[in-house]
């Protein structure tokens, strides 16, 4: 069986990004929200999250478990005329650094067990902004994960950020490009 970053390495080393060079379209709407200074970038991929961020201004550190995905966010980067700082990291085993991120993204990448240590990792006053499949995804035939444990349940994200402070919360079925997703978006604050 293959390992998470072979997996990852295959489908980012091909011509082209995989994934694309444009940002998370709810990162690109949401973004005036934000606090201004460090950011993370969790499951980076090939960058392109990373990059729209340091060129409006953050200084931003970028992880990913695929060393092929790591070295196109550094050539995006540079193309776009910024620097990022890029992480080989399995994100079951990366520590954040603590109260060390005004910003921490992560997009379409589940590890429950991640979440306690986005939540340390924010400064007060920071913010995550989290977008990821819906169980719902399974039935739409558009893409996403295969494993169930990668999929939300309703409401789950929410619950799981209940002790930050919520600016802005979605979940349902929406319709990105010509594909529609089963998706559930947030943004929240940490209090205290």
């Amino acid at each position: 069986m293959k390992s998470d970053q072979q997996r990852w390495n295959e489908r980012f080393n091909k011509r082209g990004f995989a994934l694309g060079k444009e940002a998370n379209l709810f990162l690109k709407r949401h973004v005036h929200l934000l606090p201004k200074g460090k950011a993370l970038d969790l499951a980076t991929g090939e960058g392109k999250n990373a990059v729209f961020l340091a060129k409006h201004g953050w200084d931003v550190d970028a992880v990913d478990i695929s060393p092929v995905g790591l070295k196109k966010a550094r050539r995006l980067a540079k193309a776009n005329g910024v620097t990022i700082h890029t992480h080989l990291a399995d994100l079951d085993t990366f520590q954040i650094e603590r109260e060390g991120y005004d910003v921490i993204l992560d997009f379409h990448f589940l590890s429950r067990r991640l979440i306690p240590k986005i939540k340390k990792g924010l400064k007060r006053g920071g913010k995550v902004i989290f977008e990821t499949y819906l169980l719902d995804q399974r039935h739409l035939g558009t893409g996403g994960p295969k494993d169930p444990k990668y999929f939300l349940q309703h409401n789950e994200l929410l619950q799981r950020f209940k002790d930050f402070r919520v600016l802005f919360y979605r979940e349902g079925i929406f319709k990105e490009g010509e594909k529609r997703r089963a998706l559930a978006s947030l943004i929240a604050e940490k209090q205290q």
